[in-house]
């Protein structure tokens, strides 16, 4: 199956709010998908809905299959890390591995050993007694060692320092990903995500504003660092946002008529969140 992901025309309403709105996309397997929005704009829901915790309107198949109606069957194959916090404080690492690896069927407790042979993590050590990192590395850990074909993370490094931010995502990248699965991540920390990911989804109140492939978006949007002289008429040219950075302009640009606006000025590409940023922006407009 290439496809992991499928929605089609995806609604969800709570009461008169209108939480997703038409949303379309696909995802195949052996992508790393960030999901960007404000806070608000329908991640947590729309993964809700990926992963079987509340139903929507519309066609959704994670795998093949309507993820509420079959979540049992679906969670064999998806594993999921939001906040660290949910790990039980009065647990052991040792108990945790055994409990999972009776529950789980995917699960190798070998290999989540081996993982945390390279930490500071104790098998006899309790949840409470970890740090936040710690306990994010022995998450992690866990997930790592379960043979599963869907990775969905809700801001996974939320509270944790650079350090074991960095590391994180080194370790998942690493030692987890290959070609046969598929990794999901929302996270307002763009920039610490940006060199890992395959695809960008943006979304904003319930809708897709954006849904593209790395390569899509280095050949749609570029950015241009305008001298004084030229800044006239790199405006007549539209640019999607403007930013002053040292007495120069760096303007955004959608990839119509490149080739003329390439000579008014330093061409750059632009960062995931700076398009994000301009996006949301001319959405607003």
């Amino acid at each position: 199956m290439s496809q992991i992901l499928t929605a089609s025309n995806v609604n969800k309403k709570f009461g008169s709010f209108q939480a997703l709105r038409d949303v379309n996309i696909s995802i195949d397997k052996g992508k790393i998908v960030g999901l960007i929005g404000p806070n608000g704009a329908g991640k947590t829901t729309l993964l809700k809905s990926v992963l079987g915790l509340d139903s929507c309107d519309g066609d959704l198949r994670v795998l093949g299959i309507d993820p509420f109606k079959k979540r049992d069957e679906l969670m064999k194959e998806i594993c999921f890390i939001a906040d660290v916090a949910v790990l039980p404080k009065w647990i052991k690492v040792s108990q945790l591995l055994k409990f999972t690896e009776e529950t789980h069927p995917n699960f190798s407790i070998e290999q989540a050993k081996a993982f945390l042979s390279k930490t500071k993590v104790n098998m006899e050590h309790k949840v409470k007694e970890l740090s936040k990192g710690m306990t994010a590395q022995l998450h992690l850990a866990i997930v790592m060692s379960i043979d599963a074909k869907l990775l969905v993370l809700d801001e996974p490094t939320l509270g944790l320092d650079i350090l074991f931010r960095k590391k994180f995502y080194d370790n998942l990248l690493n030692d987890y990903f290959d070609n046969e699965r598929t990794i999901i991540i929302t996270t307002h920390q763009v920039e610490e995500i940006e060199h890992i990911l395959t695809d960008v989804v943006f979304i904003r109140e319930g809708e897709i504003v954006l849904d593209a492939n790395m390569e899509e978006l280095n050949e749609s949007y570029f950015e241009v660092m305008v001298n004084q002289e030229n800044f006239e008429e790199a405006m007549n040219h539209k640019p999607l946002t403007i930013r002053k950075v040292f007495g120069k302009h760096i303007m955004l640009f959608k990839s119509t008529s490149r080739d003329v606006i390439e000579t008014l000025g330093e061409v750059q590409r632009p960062s995931v969140s700076d398009l994000f940023v301009a996006l949301m922006q001319e959405e607003e407009v």
